[in-house]
């Protein structure tokens, strides 16, 4: 009798799962990005230490909110864009107010496309074809 395949940690082929390592390591960059804009921005040191403080936390609390998969407040889709795209996207706009340009671009089509990737099969996950049964 054949052995039953071990279950997936996510469902459908090794790039959906790629793809959601991809937005959680996007997710995370996104708060150093806008610390490090913080910290390198204010005039002076407490403004620094506010906005390298406040801003990332502010980003934390938008996403806990109502973007994270288990949100306590989950908007329909165009309103959980818009909050990636404030945080996920603040991120890229800080990263170029930091002078790094072609970075900065790199980043946001990045983004652009994980984002289009993971919000399309979150909806309809792809199916994890079954290896032939071997007789």
């Amino acid at each position: 009798m054949p052995k039953d395949p071990e279950p997936a940690l996510l469902p459908g082929p090794w790039w959906f799962a790629a793809n959601e390592v991809l937005a959680f390591l996007l997710e995370l960059a996104a708060l150093a990005l806008l610390s490090w804009w913080g910290f390198s921005t204010g005039e002076n040191v407490v403004l620094r230490v506010a906005l390298g403080v406040g801003v990332p936390l502010a980003a934390i609390a938008l996403w806990g909110l109502f973007a994270a998969p288990k949100a306590r407040l989950r908007p329909a889709l165009p309103y959980v864009l818009l909050v990636k795209a404030l945080v996920l996207g603040g991120s890229a706009v800080a990263l170029y107010a930091l002078g790094h340009h072609v970075a900065a671009i790199v980043l946001a089509v990045v983004v652009v496309v994980n984002t289009a990737v993971a919000e399309t099969f979150r909806r309809n996950p792809p199916v994890r074809t079954a290896p032939p049964a071997s007789v």
